[in-house]
């Protein structure tokens, strides 16, 4: 029988740290969606994010601890609109949802 946790998880706290366009560290994570070199879309505690560049990598990832870094060129950080707008989310846009 799997254990499962009824409590009520404590909001995440969500940062975003950039420095140069090369590094770039974030909290609040709560998973990865998927990720190449030029995208990463991932789910953080103030909704989905994509990031985009070049020569992305994960150099990073804690779910434990939300913490994410990702080494590359960043060229956009794009949040997902609220779930309340009219035509889906960026994630159901681009996954043709």
């Amino acid at each position: 029988m799997a254990f499962v946790d009824d409590r009520a998880r404590p909001e995440m706290s969500h940062h975003i740290l950039l420095e140069e366009r090369e590094q770039l560290v974030i909290s609040g994570v709560e998973e990865v969606e998927s990720f190449d070199e030029s995208t990463i879309l991932l789910t953080t505690a103030q909704g989905g994010l994509e990031i985009q560049g070049e020569g992305l990598h994960i150099e990073k990832l804690s779910l434990d601890g939300g913490d994410l870094k990702v080494e590359g060129r960043v060229n956009a950080l794009l949040y997902e609109p609220d779930r309340g707008s009219r035509g889906g989310g960026l994630f159901a846009r681009l996954l043709g949802g």
